[in-house]
Parts: structure tokens; C-alpha cells; sequence
């Protein structure tokens, strides 16, 4: 029978595919934030837990492709049908994708382990099913409509992911709660699962048609087309395919990450990286005309130059401008990797097979973000690793291909880092005189700190200019390889100087999954002024003076005029007290105890006990009874109220909103109650809002506002530089207790209940609204 090489349009030909094909993209990138709201409060709200949930998507992914790949190579087409179908009935029966309480942590598990198996036991059969849904039907799609390439679906199905990814922050986060949303993308998978067996059908009949369906094994089908006489790509092909996609992958997890740790655990900075790395796919399978390798090239290497710079500063910019930084180069250099893909893809004979390895390098590049870095390094690396990936790579794929424009780009974008990093950093210019003193001045300090590879990259340059005549840069010679070659070995020098020169006063360095700690030593030459300071990713959690008597001040967030430290002169009369603080950090809250008063710590990362108590004296020189409660904090609280444990606090102190990245499940109706039930009828709880991108007081204040409770904002900015300037906000059952002098001198107007807010509870957050843009 011959078959039209038309897409006949409508239900009968590409429609039911396009359709088909889009929904399952949209649904499998649907689920990756829902699941990660839902699961992130259980395993302490930290930029881990979305880290491990994305390498569980990619293992998945990687699962789903090689499946697809091996029944479509081993399997006729109506068996493929059949196995199939079978595996989607089975996906349905464990709907709705609702996290079962059993796998709540109990304060000793192993994070990563835990959230994979969780993952595996509440989405693992759907998400299965939808990830081997593009390329198996993309090939059904080559059989049964011979003539037509596949590929254009491939950038449907991402288009499909880019759009749900882009509506899940704005449409379905503010307005509907996590049940429901779960209910809803149940639904919408039974929908998915009656348009498969429409797809099927038609590639059934078919097959029939054809007599496909009974001959056995792809090798053995009808050849239709030139491309099946094509011979399997080389090993040294499947190699790049793989290390491309892994590098894409890197830098998506590690931008992730990044923004992630340095701003929250929000869904809009989980899908802005993942929606530009889409993005990259959709453009590059779409059209060859969309990448330009030369151009692309350059701005992603003029980007990484300027990360390296912020990277290795003292403070972050602010959100617009590192958001827009690190989504800009993520997305050149996925731009760039997937390009390349697309230029060293094969026919549609080994379209399976290209999946499986451009997957596989996915699902490589999230294992060694996701759990070999954390395990392997001390320090925060991966973004850098990612930075020498990309380029070295450029240099390999411009080799293979010959590629006079890849082997110059990345000097080109090294030349613009020359002129642009001092531009950069040119601020108050008035006219061009100014901007042009001020970019001289700036061109000098960046010559004194990278005078090495300001004069190698000049050394490249001059070479490459001096060879021009013979060739070089004109068309391709073995020499040209050489360039980006030498680029990327002297980048790597430079990545590993940046890395080992930020910590090089540090103490002690650790990571785990919650993050790293550095602990650091200054002044050790003057006794005054000589003190440990512990630091969490990018965030001091606590300082402390080495010399008596200055060792037991209280400093940082916790100075005597803080609201914290009005909160314990307002109670300094009791003659007990019983305090209960959230987040160790590195003790501080011990100064202020005194014999008989009682101390108790909740803390999720025993690392951060370990360091307290190795390279600072709260803990051991305080006269009071001192508790530790390791695990989060919510979690640790709902237990001691299950086995009837109430604390009784006279102050509660909740300092788990200092780092940038915040556990909003902390900050919830439900907890809330929860604190409550643990504080003294007179009690006070204590909350540290300042953070430098998100503003907390409105979630607080509505939460007070719904419970009754009267609340006092306090913020206090010290002449010492041992006190930090800080904002805190106090609640209580007890009017009167906030109207003590201390504090009530101090306290702010309340304000008006933010409708734009809400109230949080653990069904409904959004973190969007109190975004400090």
C-alpha cells in the first residue's frame, strides 16, 4: 500500500500525534513544581530538595527513552501497542498523584534516598509512561506517516513543557491549592491516556495495512525510506551527543541551585532555568535558522566572564539583575550545546537511540550536580564545573566538525570581557568623560587582579592574527583547534584559583544536602577585634568575639536592641525561663541564658551543631540547661505535641528566615497552630524576617491578624559592627506583654491585612507577592 507523505492534517493524520504528544510534555513538566511544593515542607524547605526532584525527573526521562528505544527496536509495532497501553493502564490505578504522610521524614533519614523513593512511589508509573510518550510515538509516527520528519514534534513536545512551566507560577500556583491541582493533573492524564489509544489505533490500522505488524524486530520492517540504509553513528558522535546534553544539563542544575539558594525555594525560580533550557530545544529542533553558533558562542563565554566576577564578590546583585544574568547565560549556553545536538543528529532511523543518549547525558549531568557534588566537594563548585564543561567542549565540537566559527567565538567573547567587565562596573557616570575615566580606572583593577590571562588571551590573539595570511581563521586548519583549546585549559586554571582563593581563610568547610558551611578566622593578629564567623552558602548565620569578655556578647541578628533581645529583657523578671529557638545557627541565644533557665534547639542540620560547638563557646560556657532537637523543626514540634510533650516556651525564637533561601512551611496557619500549642499564655513568638529578597512582614502580620494574636515590628539598626541590622517581628497571646517598654518603644504601626498575600497555609503559598523587586 502506499501511503501519502502529506501530515493530512486534522484528527486523521499529524493532528492526533501533535495533540497527543503536546499534552504528555505538558502534563510531565506540570507535575515537577506541583510535586516539589508538595513534598519540600517534609524534607526542610532547602534548594536540595527541588535539586534531587530534577534528578529524579531526568533518571525517569532517561528510563522512559531507553524503554521506548528498546521495544521500538525489539518489538513490532502492534506489540509496542499492546506493552504500551498495558504499562499506561497500569500507571492508572495509582492515581491521583497525592504524597502518602508515611513517607513524612522522622528527623534520621537519608534526604536524598527518601524524596527518590517518594517520587518513585507517587509519580514514578505516570511520569514513566509520559516520558517514553515523545519519542515512541514520534516513531509510530515515522511508520505510519513515512516522508514526513519526526523532529518537528520533538520541538512540539518541548513547546508543550515550555508552556506549562511558564503557567504553573503565574496561573495555577496563585489560585487553585496543591490538592486540587493534583486532582486536576490526575484528570488531565486520563485525558492523555484516551488520546494514546487514539494514536495507537490509527498506527494499528496502519501497520495492518502495511503487513508491519507481523514481521518481527525494527531490522526485519520494510525499509521506506533512504535513511534506513544509514549506518550507526560512530562511538566518538554518541559521545558528544552525550557530554552536550550533559553540560546542558550541569548548568541547569546548577543555575537551579543557585538561584535557588540565593533567593527561595519559589516554583518561579524552579521553572525560569528549566523554562529557558526548554526554550533552547524548541528554537534549535525547530529550525537550524534560530542557533548561530558564532554569535551564541561569544555571549555565552562573555557570560560566564561575568559570573566568574560574580561568583567571586563580596555580596550578590540585585534579584532583576542576577535573575536576568544567570537565565541569560544558561540559556546561550544551552542555546549552543542543543545547536550543536541538532547539527550531529542522525535520520530517523536511530531517532530512539538519540534520545536514549541525549538523555542519558541529562540524567549524568544531574547525578553529579544532585548527589556528586554534595558528597565530593566542600564548597559550592558546580556552576564553575559547568563553566570549564561548556568551553572545553566548544573546543572538542569545533575540532569534530571543522568549525572555523566555534574555534574563534570563545577568543571573541574573551575580547568583550576585556571591554565589557570594566564597563560593567562603572557607576555614577554623568557623561562619556566620566565613563570613560571611570572604565579606565576599572580596566587598570582588572588588569592587577587578571593580568595572566589578559596577556595569554592577547597572546592567542596576536597569533591568530599573525597566522591569518596562512589560513587560519579563514578556513580550517589543525592549528585553529588549538584556540579554544588553550582557552579552556587557562579558564580551568583560573576556575580552580576562583574556587580555592574565596575560602582560603576558612577554618573548617563542610556540604551535605542543606548546603555548605564555612566557618572563618579574622583579626587573628588582634585581640579586640579577633572572632570566628560561621557562614551558610552566602549568608552569615553567626559571629563570635574570641577575647573575655567579649565572648559572651550577643551579636549579629541577636544584639541586646534587637526584637529578640527586647523580647528577653521583657521577660528577664521571670525567674526560669524556657526558650525555644528555630535554627541554631551558632548558638548566640545562649548568652542570654542564666542558671535554671532552659534552652532548647531545633535544628535539621547536625552539621551546624558540630561546628557550634568545634569553633564557638555559646553552647559550652552558658549556665543554662541546653536541649538539641535535630531534625526540621515543624516536624520535631508536631511529634513532642503527638506523644503529649507541649514546651510551654516564654519565647520562642524562629531564625530560619535569615538565609535568603527560606522553608516557607514554616510560616504557615498550620504551623502557626503549631507554635501555639508550645508557648506559655504569656509568651512570645519571636520571628526574624530580614532577608534581602523576599518581605516576609505581611505574611506574618496576616497570620496574626487571622489568629488574634497582637503583633509588634521591630527594626533595629546598630552603630556596632558586630550587630547586624535587622527587622523582627514579635506575636503574642497577650496584649500586654508587647506593650512593655523595650518594646513597645520601638515597635512600628501595624498594617492593614494584605489581601495581594493572603494567608498561608500548607495547601496554598506563593512566594511571588512578597517578592523585593
Amino acid at each position: 500500500m502506499t501511503h501519502t507523505t502529506s501530515t493530512e492534517g486534522g484528527a486523521g493524520g499529524f493532528g492526533r500525534y501533535a495533540v497527543t504528544i503536546f499534552l504528555s510534555a505538558f502534563l510531565l513538566f506540570q507535575v515537577q513544581p506541583l510535586i516539589g511544593k508538595f513534598i519540600l515542607p517534609w524534607f526542610g524547605g532547602g534548594p536540595g530538595v527541588w535539586t534531587t526532584c530534577l534528578l529524579f525527573f531526568q533518571a525517569v526521562l532517561l528510563g522512559g527513552y531507553a524503554y521506548a528505544h528498546l521495544i521500538a527496536t525489539r518489538l513490532t509495532v502492534r506489540r509496542q501497542i499492546m506493552v504500551h497501553l498495558g504499562l499506561a493502564a497500569v500507571a492508572l490505578l495509582t492515581l491521583p498523584i497525592l504524597p502518602n504522610e508515611a513517607w513524612r521524614p522522622t528527623g534520621g533519614d537519608a534526604p536524598i534516598a527518601r524524596i527518590l523513593w517518594l517520587l518513585t512511589a507517587t509519580i514514578g508509573a505516570p511520569y514513566l509512561v509520559l516520558s517514553a510518550t515523545g519519542p515512541l510515538v514520534q516513531h509510530w509516527f515515522g511508520r505510519s506517516e513515512p516522508g514526513v520528519s519526526p523532529y518537528r514534534l520533538y520541538a512540539l513536545s518541548n513547546a508543550g513543557s515550555l508552556l506549562a512551566l511558564v503557567s504553573y507560577p503565574f496561573l495555577f500556583e496563585p489560585w487553585l491549592g496543591r490538592t486540587t491541582q493534583a486532582w486536576a493533573w490526575s484528570v488531565g492524564w486520563v485525558g492523555y491516556a484516551g488520546l494514546l489509544a487514539w494514536c495507537a489505533r490509527r498506527v494499528w490500522m496502519r501497520a495492518a495495512g502495511s503487513g508491519q505488524g507481523e514481521e518481527e524486530g525494527g531490522d526485519k520492517e520494510k525499509e521506506n525510506d533512504k535513511e534506513k540504509e544509514e549506518e550507526a553513528p560512530p562511538w566518538g558522535q554518541r559521545g558528544l551527543w552525550m557530554g552536550l546534553a550533559a553540560t546542558a544539563s550541569i548548568w541547569l542544575l546548577a543555575t537551579s541551585s543557585k538561584l535557588t539558594m540565593d533567593v527561595a525555594p519559589m516554583p518561579f525560580l524552579w521553572v525560569l532555568p528549566l523554562g529557558l533550557y526548554l526554550l533552547s530545544f524548541i528554537l534549535c529542533f525547530d529550525h537550524p535558522r534560530w542557533y548561530r553558533p558564532g554569535a551564541m558562542t561569544a555571549g555565552a563565554v562573555f557570560g560566564i566572564g561575568v559570573l566568574c566576577e560574580l561568583l567571586g564578590a563580596a555580596s550578590g546583585p540585585g534579584l532583576p539583575l542576577a535573575v536576568g544574568l544567570y537565565g541569560l547565560t544558561l540559556f546561550l549556553v544551552a542555546m549552543v550545546c542543543h545547536g550543536e545536538l541538532y547539527r550531529l543528529r542522525p535520520g530517523t532511523r536511530h531517532l530512539t537511540a538519540f534520545y536514549l543518549w541525549v538523555s542519558a547525558g541529562g540524567a549524568m549531568g544531574g547525578l553529579l550536580v544532585a548527589v556528586a557534588a554534595p558528597l565530593l566537594l566542600d564548597r559550592y563548585a558546580e556552576l564553575q564545573v559547568g563553566m570549564w564543561a561548556f568551553v572545553y567542549l566548544v573546543a572538542i565540537v569545533a575540532a569534530a566538525r571543522k568549525s572555523v566559527e566555534l574555534a574563534t567565538a570563545p577568543a571573541l567573547g574573551v575580547v568583550l570581557l576585556l571591554v565589557g567587565v570594566p564597563a560593567l562596573r562603572v557607576e555614577d557616570a554623568a557623561g562619556f568623560y566620566d565613563f570613560w575615566q571611570g572604565w579606565q580606572g576599572e580596566f587598570v583593577m582588572l588588569w592587577h587582579s587578571h593580568w595572566k590571562i589578559i596577556l595569554a588571551t592577547a597572546v592567542v590573539m596576536v597569533g591568530a592574527g599573525w597566522n591569518r595570511g596562512r589560513g587560519w581563521g579563514q578556513e580550517w586548519t589543525t592549528r585553529l583547534g588549538l584556540l579554544p583549546l588553550i582557552l579552556s585549559l587557562g579558564f580551568s586554571a583560573y576556575l580552580v584559583v576562583q574556587v580555592t582563593r574565596q575560602d582560603r581563610t576558612a577554618l573548617e568547610k563542610t556540604r551535605n544536602f542543606y548546603g555548605t558551611l564555612n566557618v572563618f578566622e579574622f583579626n587573628e593578629h588582634e585581640p579586640r577585634t579577633h572572632y570566628h564567623l560561621l557562614r551558610h552558602g552566602g549568608t552569615t548565620h553567626g559571629l563570635q568575639m574570641r577575647m573575655a569578655p567579649q565572648s559572651s556578647w550577643p551579636t549579629t541578628y541577636y544584639g541586646e536592641l534587637s526584637g529578640v533581645g527586647r523580647a528577653m529583657t521583657a521577660k528577664a523578671s521571670a525567674r526560669e525561663l524556657h526558650v525555644g529557638v528555630v535554627g541554631l545557627g551558632v548558638g548566640t541565644m545562649a548568652a542570654y541564658m542564666r542558671l535554671g533557665d532552659q534552652l532548647r534547639f531545633y535544628e535539621i542540620d547536625e552539621k551546624v551543631e558540630t561546628l557550634a560547638r568545634r569553633h564557638f563557646t555559646f553552647l559550652e560556657n552558658t549556665k543554662a540547661e541546653i536541649a538539641m532537637v535535630l531534625g526540621d523543626a515543624r516536624l520535631m514540634l508536631e511529634a513532642e505535641l503527638a506523644r503529649g510533650e507541649p514546651q510551654g516556651f516564654d519565647v520562642l525564637v524562629l531564625d530560619a528566615f535569615s538565609s535568603d533561601s527560606i522553608p516557607a512551611h514554616l510560616l504557615t496557619r498550620e504551623a502557626l497552630e503549631v507554635y501555639e500549642a508550645h508557648l506559655a499564655e504569656d509568651g512570645i513568638i519571636a520571628v526574624h524576617i530580614s532577608n534581602r529578597y523576599l518581605d516576609l512582614r505581611p505574611v506574618v502580620e496576616n497570620l496574626a491578624w487571622e489568629s488574634g494574636l497582637a503583633v509588634a515590628t521591630i527594626f533595629d539598626e546598630p552603630e556596632e559592627w558586630w550587630n547586624y541590622r535587622t527587622t523582627w517581628m514579635l506575636l503574642a497571646r497577650n496584649r500586654e506583654v508587647l506593650r512593655h517598654e523595650a518594646i513597645a518603644e520601638m515597635t512600628e504601626p501595624a498594617e492593614m491585612f494584605d489581601a495581594k498575600v493572603g494567608v498561608w497555609t500548607d495547601d496554598f503559598s506563593s512566594l511571588w507577592p512578597i517578592v523585593k523587586w
